[in-house]
């Protein structure tokens, strides 16, 4: 597992561009391989500073595509991520749990969404539970956030996206087990394979067999 850029610039994931931008420099200033020629140390330094040069990088791009995000479904003037988006805090904290979910870390992720108090827990709070209900295959918990999400901000594609993905192959699996007359009374194992094929969806995979 990759070290995460925060630690490696000894930020915290709530700083601001700018404070990531002063870290990565003072940093880069005291590993940069021209301080360490003809030294012992110079390899060490050297892949010091390649680990903070993709550290940075990695931060720099996942904030980025989250801006890029925000702007692009904010049709309709309102604020994209609801009320998790109050202030550049919760930005901050948003955007590394999304980061982690992106490298598939749903423990840590699932940790940093518990330590937001209940207060500012928004949309967003609920979409991003939502897929990590999601990679457990808990079809019902992560169908019941993303409904949560979508009600909370319902002009945001992204989460009734989701919901509505969930509806469907729920009602899918639903249609083929009464077409092969399975146990169509039986709620949980069409969730569970619509678990499965949502799960699919994002590389993992539920129910080997299917």
């Amino acid at each position: 597992m990759s070290k995460n850029p925060y630690t490696v610039l000894g930020v915290s994931p709530n700083a601001s561009d700018e404070e990531v931008k002063a870290a990565y420099r003072e940093l880069a200033k005291k590993y940069h391989p021209d301080n360490y020629a003809n030294s012992p140390l110079a390899d060490l330094a050297s892949e010091k500073m390649k680990e903070i040069n993709a550290a940075y990088d990695e931060i720099r791009d996942s904030r980025e595509k989250y801006r890029r995000q925000r702007t692009q479904r904010n049709d309709y003037g309102s604020n994209f991520y609801g009320e998790a988006y109050s202030d550049d805090k919760d930005y901050g904290e948003y955007v590394e749990i999304r980061r982690l979910i992106d490298n598939r870390e749903f423990i840590q992720a699932e940790s940093e969404l518990n330590t937001i108090p209940e207060a500012r827990r928004g949309a967003e709070w609920h979409f991003l539970y939502g897929k990590v209900y999601l990679s457990r295959g808990w079809y019902y918990e992560a169908s019941k956030a993303f409904k949560t999400a979508t009600t909370m901000d319902p002009n945001n594609e992204e989460y009734k996206a989701a919901y509505d993905s969930m509806k469907s192959e729920s009602q899918t699996f639903d249609e083929r087990s009464d077409n092969v007359g399975g146990c169509n009374t039986c709620n949980c194992c069409s969730s569970l394979l619509c678990a499965d094929c949502c799960c699919e969806s994002m590389g993992g995979d539920l129910i080997r067999c299917c």
